[in-house]
């Protein structure tokens, strides 16, 4: 399914950035490159700001600052979590002339048939983050996802021990093909732990938090509290499990793991409730994006390090795969010296001494 995970290297970028909250961030030119250094326009849509505070705060200003420092013309947009917004603004996209698009998509049905209008106008296409399951994009560039499970499951098992334990899942979204491959990986490291039992499994829609913790809430009444470790998909999802855990005042004796480095999520790690994140540097995966779709503008020959299988088109997709890390309390600080996180915000207040315990000074 993988071949050869190779580490990619990070483009070079010296372009100052100014942020928009969210919406829309088009440049048409770019500080360090002539107007039109490259011909053609990449157009790159964004999923939501509900499930990741990831794509306005880092993926957008990342990706933006590349295609500046390459003198290429962009246009990024936020679909907010809306098919049909997805769908419309890759329309205009496609109308408007763009020569490459980069998209993340919200359910493959949608996104499939935006790659097929892209193919029909001649328009390359790369899957970002999400691989688009019965789709035409020319190529992926992610974190490997099965890794990025397989993080998840040996960080429960590095916080739990050999100990008899029982264990539940709160996957990501159904529609989601990442977090079906996130549960994938997790599995094939937690299911051949004898002495660990899986008492309970649910994807929770939209990977909204708060239906996230009404189901682990469920889960705790009908496993009467007897919960030794919860795989979580993603901090948001994690730090929904420790709400529960707290009122239920088990925070900090039930190990839950998360993903995505988020600044809750790290937090969560450094005071005890949460044993572990999976950290996923951003930029490296952005600025491989970037250079991916640039190499398509100049029409060179674009590099990959692998493939990814799309189970439903029965293909293998080119890919860029990229390697997750696992973070605990004694690692937190290589997230802060990567500059993902700022030290002023995440040890503030109560905090502060927990970061010097962590090394972090």
């Amino acid at each position: 399914m993988r071949k050869g995970i190779l580490s990619v290297a990070a483009i070079s970028v010296v372009a100052a950035l100014t942020l928009t909250a969210c919406g829309d961030d088009s440049g048409d030119d770019a500080e360090g490159g002539q107007v039109g250094a490259v011909k053609g326009k990449v157009g790159v849509i964004l999923p939501d700001t509900k499930s990741s505070a990831r794509y306005e705060s880092f993926d957008r200003p990342y990706l933006a600052e590349a295609f500046k420092a390459a003198g290429v013309q962009y246009d990024i947009q936020n679909a907010e979590g809306s098919a049909q917004r997805f769908q419309t603004i890759a329309d205009q996209m496609i109308t408007s002339g763009v020569t490459v698009l980069l998209i993340d998509g919200i359910d493959s049905n949608s996104a499939a048939a935006v790659t097929r209008k892209a193919q029909q106008q001649g328009v390359k296409t790369i899957d970002y983050d999400r691989l688009t399951l019965g789709g035409v994009s020319d190529y992926y560039v992610s974190f490997d996802n099965v890794k990025v499970g397989e993080e998840l499951g040996k960080g429960l098992q590095k916080c739990l021990g050999d100990k008899d334990a029982n264990i539940v899942y709160l996957n990501g979204a159904p529609t989601d093909n990442n977090a079906t491959l996130f549960a994938q990986g997790a599995h094939s490291v937690l299911d051949k732990v004898s002495g660990y039992k899986k008492v309970a499994e649910q994807a929770v829609p939209g990977w909204d938090n708060q239906r996230g913790a009404t189901i682990f809430e469920q889960m705790w009444t009908q496993q009467n509290g007897k919960i030794d470790g919860v795989l979580a998909a993603n901090d948001g999802l994690g730090n929904a499990a420790v709400s529960i855990l707290k009122k239920n005042k088990v925070a900090g004796k039930v190990p839950v793991t998360g993903q995505d480095a988020t600044l809750q999520g790290l937090q969560n790690v450094l005071d005890g409730t949460q044993c572990m994140t999976v950290y996923k540097p951003i930029k490296q995966q952005a600025d491989a994006a970037a250079k991916l779709a640039i190499s398509l503008l100049k029409g060179e020959k674009a590099e990959t390090n692998g493939t990814t299988k799309d189970t439903e088109g029965n293909r293998d997709v080119p890919s860029v795969l990229l390697t997750p890390i696992g973070i605990f309390k004694d690692n937190v600080k290589q997230v802060v010296d990567d500059g993902f996180v700022k030290q002023e915000e995440l040890c503030a207040g109560d905090y502060a001494d927990k970061c010097k315990e962590a090394g972090i000074q």
